[in-house]
């Protein structure tokens, strides 16, 4: 045990003196180790900050609302079709699906892509049409005013139910409910604003602009450029399975699609958008590792270089620590304690580094989210970087230990 700590404090102090000695030949040497570890650290705390986002969003998010949106599959898109839902999709499905608690709908047309006016004020937002349901469904509650009622849609009222985003965008007043705002060259009253959600992956959650989805669907009259996207809360009590065959019966009987064609629908989940999100995060977090595994490969070369070097230059020490009765295991642990300390220093400023630079990234762009370094990222990087001491010091270690003392002693 005693000789285990020498070993270990020799090796250490080996380590640096060697550092200090040779200051550049040692950053060179870790180089690899640095940019290694700087990149995995860099695109941890970057990907982290995002995944901790996400959670947060989906935390949000109602886990139990499926979402139908129209699908159009490659081979469509190649001959210029684009599947659509439309209003009256959503109407029947309103009228038939007695099994969902909520059904609601958002709609969206090139009409009211020009955004919204004020004044001498203009700004392009999103302008979707929905009903009152589609409060209950996504939780979106009023900071002044009312969200839309049944009778706004009953009656096509032209009323708008808007984000905060837009009182600034628009220089409205602070409260502008009872204000009027000119949409797809028609006037509309604001009747609330919504309750502040802030930005998500640099989308403004808050630069959106609901009316009724009968108004928007009438003086659309029919359009073909109007898409719907359907959203449902089933239930205690309902068989999910069964409810999705119910609606994938009506829509292709709706869209008129033959036995063998296929849907031209498909339903989303927030498992099933947190299942996309991982798959990315995934394939980003595979790339990265890769470039990681060469910079450390190449770090650890530099490590096995240095430490050869190493043994050359204190062949006469070693031959003298033999001489003096130190053991093979002795000489051989100095060397790789020698060699772990230096990737050790290697990783450690790549940690500092990575971590800068993914401060620096969230600083210089502010829709990114702030960077976060979890302690397995840490405890990974110096563990790889020990393992990558231990592999690539093992060699001039096994060449200290085997050095015959009287042939070193003799070196010059």
């Amino acid at each position: 045990m005693f000789k285990l700590a020498l070993a270990t404090m020799e090796g250490t102090k080996a380590a640096f003196s060697a550092i200090k000695a040779n200051a550049m030949r040692s950053a060179l040497t870790c180089l690899g180790i640095i940019i290694g570890v700087a990149a995995v650290v860099t695109v941890v705390a970057v990907m982290q900050g995002f995944t901790k986002q996400i959670n947060d969003q989906f935390a949000d998010m109602s886990p139990d609302v499926t979402t139908i949106k129209a699908y159009t599959s490659i081979e469509l898109e190649m001959v210029g079709k684009n599947a659509k839902l439309s209003y009256d999709d959503f109407l029947t499905l309103k009228a038939r699906v007695k099994e969902a608690e909520t059904l609601t709908a958002l709609m969206f047309t090139w009409r009211f892509s020009g955004g919204a006016e004020y004044g001498n004020k203009s700004h392009s937002s999103r302008v979707m049409g929905t009903e009152q349901d589609y409060q209950k469904a996504y939780r979106t509650y009023p900071d002044l005013g009312r969200f839309i009622r049944a009778e706004d849609d009953e009656k096509r009222r032209r009323v708008a139910f808007i984000g905060p985003s837009i009182i600034e965008k628009l220089n409205l007043p602070s409260n502008p409910v009872g204000e009027y705002i000119k949409l797809g060259g028609e006037w509309f009253r604001i009747i609330g604003v919504a309750e502040k959600q802030g930005s998500f992956l640099g989308f403004d959650q808050d630069d959106y602009i609901n009316i009724p989805i009968s108004t928007m669907s009438a003086l659309e009259g029919g359009n073909t450029q109007s898409n719907v996207q359907i959203m449902f809360r089933l239930e205690d009590n309902a068989n999910e399975e069964q409810v999705l065959a119910k609606i994938t019966r009506i829509l292709r009987q709706l869209h008129k699609l033959k036995d063998g064609d296929d849907n031209d629908f498909e339903f989303e989940t927030a498992e099933k958008a947190r299942a996309q999100v991982d798959k990315f995060t995934g394939s980003a977090t595979a790339i990265t590792a890769g470039i990681v595994g060469i910079s450390l490969l190449v770090g650890g070369i530099g490590v096995m270089n240095i430490m050869l070097v190493s043994v050359t230059e204190r062949t006469r020490v070693i031959g003298t620590l033999k001489a003096l009765g130190a053991t093979p295991g002795f000489i051989m642990l100095q060397f790789l304690v020698e060699a772990v300390v230096l990737s050790l220093f290697g990783g450690l400023i790549g940690l500092a580094i990575g971590y800068g630079a993914a401060g620096l990234i969230s600083f210089m762009v502010p829709s990114m989210p702030d960077a976060y370094i979890p302690a397995w990222a840490v405890m990974l990087s110096f563990g790889f970087t020990s393992l990558i001491g231990m592999v690539f010091g093992l060699a001039p270690a096994i060449k200290a230990a085997r050095l015959n003392p009287i042939d070193a002693l003799r070196y010059e």
